[in-house]
């Protein structure tokens, strides 16, 4: 990225997380409301968001739409969380809207969060780029979350649980309330007068009662796709299963919502009709970069899995995962793991799938110090296979130490994924959408 845009976005750092839509609403305006000049998907909820996003950009550029994908964090470079048709946002682009943002914070006087550039920089991008549709994945909450301001008609829930509490609420059926934007006010993702349609999955029964209570209250109405069985998905797990099916109902309903008219009509006026079996197929060549990813070589060997798990309920999506497609087998298992996880019921949840444990940290300065690593290993009475800091000598090291063919599994951080990928982005095809990736910060979400 050009260093002008750049350092302006960095500036935005010291103002956090800021839940609210004032100052995205007032910069919108500034800029002429580029959010108005296409049509919104939005994704909420606690996990699956980013792997439903894209799979749901996917099919719809499969279908004919120039489709705009807005995800966070990020793995390597900021350009990432902005494409059209999965290509990422140039560097003079990115740094052009950035400073055009800045200038229109200057005469609204307003100070914008680093996300709340970003989202105004995505639909400031999105409309140049005169796409069809865009698919938003929340960044936090729903009701709060900048990228409400687009306020489109269908709504993706993914999945609820106890995250952020201290703003969205101590219990799942108010965080539930914030993802759907419901929790009193007026400016909320469900906008009076307006029928809209929520997507859901991964919620209790007791849940998917509360939201359709919410959704009647205000006109909207909600569907709960059943999980497909006929899904073949490049990354891993039965969760993604889940995410993509979302993601085939979100398709299918946008198809017919956007245009008010039935399949059949649809048919006859020779519209953009959804068709299951391009979907499908399309998802087969989906792979949300990162988790659970197989990098196969040029020879079709599998050389490491890559995920970035890096909380215990991802580890238990992870472990459930390892056990489905490789029963009975233990591997070389890379790990690094921010200071503020659990670590230790990570580690534990892991090691039965665990042979030799080779520990690593980034120099990104929230990582845990290997000694730390190392000490919660031997409390769990587990051995140190290596530690070093985290490198492509590194991994060349830990793969050199595998003797029975099998992947090095590589987990415990996102951020640990990102410098991963960018190591090894020019010798697996699976990673080629990174090459000429500046990597850039991603200190927050």
């Amino acid at each position: 990225m050009i260093q002008n845009g750049l350092e302006y976005l960095n500036s935005r750092l010291i103002f956090g997380m800021m839940p609210g839509l004032a100052s995205t609403r007032k910069l919108c305006e500034a800029l002429g409301n580029p959010q108005k000049k296409f049509k919104t998907i939005h994704v909420v909820g606690t996990n699956g968001k980013g792997s439903t996003s894209y799979y749901l950009s996917g099919v719809l550029q499969a279908h004919g739409l120039k489709t705009g994908l807005y995800t966070s964090p990020h793995l390597v470079s900021m350009r990432e969380r902005i494409r059209v048709n999965d290509l990422p946002i140039d560097d003079e682009s990115l740094d052009r809207l950035i400073m055009q943002v800045k200038s229109a914070a200057e005469k609204t006087q307003v100070e914008p969060t680093f996300f709340e550039v970003l989202t105004i920089v995505a639909f400031l991008y999105y409309a140049e780029q005169n796409i069809d549709v865009a698919v938003l994945e929340a960044g936090m909450g729903g009701r709060l979350d900048s990228t409400a301001v687009a306020d489109g008609d269908l709504i993706v829930l993914t999945s609820i649980g106890l995250e952020h509490t201290e703003v969205l609420g101590s219990t799942e059926s108010a965080i539930l309330k914030e993802k759907m934007g419901v929790a009193g006010s007026a400016q909320s993702i469900i906008s009076n007068g307006r029928s809209k349609t929520f997507v859901l999955g991964g919620l209790s029964e007791a849940l998917i009662a509360e939201a359709k209570i919410f959704a009647s209250s205000h006109s909207c109405s909600c569907v709960i796709p059943e999980i497909r069985n006929d899904i073949e998905l490049p990354n891993l797990g039965q969760h993604y299963v889940e995410n993509a099916s979302l993601s085939l109902k979100a398709a299918e309903l946008f198809l017919q919502k956007s245009r008010n008219i039935s399949v059949a009509d649809a048919v006859v006026n020779k519209g953009i009709v959804y068709d299951d079996a391009l979907a499908l197929k399309t998802l087969a060549t989906c792979s949300w970069a990162g988790r659970m990813q197989k990098l196969i070589d040029a020879n079709g060997v599998t050389k490491f899995i890559l995920d970035g798990a890096h909380n215990s309920h991802a580890v238990r999506r992870l472990v459930e995962t390892l056990g489905k497609y490789y029963p009975n087998q233990k591997f070389h298992c890379v790990f690094g793991a921010l200071r503020d996880k659990d670590v230790g019921e990570m580690l534990k949840l892991m090691a039965p799938h665990v042979s030799h444990w080779h520990i690593t940290r980034t120099p990104y300065p929230r990582f845990r110090e290997l000694i730390d690593l190392q000490g919660e290993l031997e409390k769990l009475g587990l051995n140190v296979a290596s530690a070093g800091e985290f490198s492509r000598e590194y991994l060349n090291e830990v793969c050199a130490s595998v003797t029975d063919g099998s992947p090095v599994l590589i987990t415990g951080s996102l951020y640990m994924i990102g410098a991963t990928v960018q190591a090894l982005k020019d010798d697996f095809d699976g990673l080629a959408f990174f090459r000429g990736m500046e990597p850039t910060t991603n200190e927050h979400r």
